[in-house]
């Protein structure tokens, strides 16, 4: 195997990926509904898409929008009990069928969970008859030798995610001081407290 033409092969996929992506009027719906909500912005997802749902929380909280991920596993034991009326939650799953992620959704909206937004893939999924507003990741081929390891589909959720967090935060007005308050620690907190100063 030639290891550094498989490496590039396998970024060139992925960055392939995340140049279909479609945008969408739902992806401004997106924006509008995390920038609107009454209630708390929450997130969720299962494995490996649960990474990239808990980086786009933590990113939300940095640029101006308080957020929390919610595990579906553990929503089932009691963190359900962090759902309530009036929220927002972005859920991530490739295929839309993640029962752990469709039964807390299910059982969020008997206790008031307002909108719903999918980032998902396959066309006929659970998922999307749950949500109000669906972001298409497009259908994403796997660069793993099996076409199963999820890496070009969770690359696809990273700039998804990443992009509506960056949007959001300049919809809201959110400052560079703004920011340095959320983030004041490590190379980016002195850069913003520097930039402020």
């Amino acid at each position: 195997m030639n290891i550094q033409k498989r490496i590039s092969e396998i970024l060139v996929a992925e960055a392939a990926a995340i140049s279909a992506i479609r945008v969408t009027p739902e992806f401004e719906q997106a924006v509008c509904a995390l920038r609107d909500s009454a209630g708390k912005v929450l997130t969720t997802g299962m494995g490996k898409a649960g990474h990239i749902a808990r980086k786009f929380a933590s990113t939300l909280c940095s640029t101006g929008t308080p957020a929390s991920y919610v595990h579906p596993g553990e929503a089932a034991h009691g963190d359900l009990g962090l759902v309530g009326p009036e929220d927002c939650i972005v859920a991530f799953s490739t295929s839309g069928r993640t029962r752990e992620v469709l039964e807390m959704l299910e059982l969020g909206r008997h206790i008031g969970l307002k909108t719903i937004i999918a980032v998902t893939s396959h066309p006929d999924s659970e998922l999307r008859d749950l949500s109000d507003i669906v972001l298409d990741m497009g259908i994403v081929p796997e660069p793993c030798p099996h076409g199963l390891t999820p890496s070009a589909s969770t690359a696809v959720m990273l700039a998804i995610s990443d992009a509506i967090a960056l949007v959001l935060m300049e919809v809201k007005g959110v400052s560079r001081h703004d920011f340095g308050l959320r983030h004041h620690g490590g190379y980016l907190g002195r850069r913003a407290r520097s930039d402020n100063e």
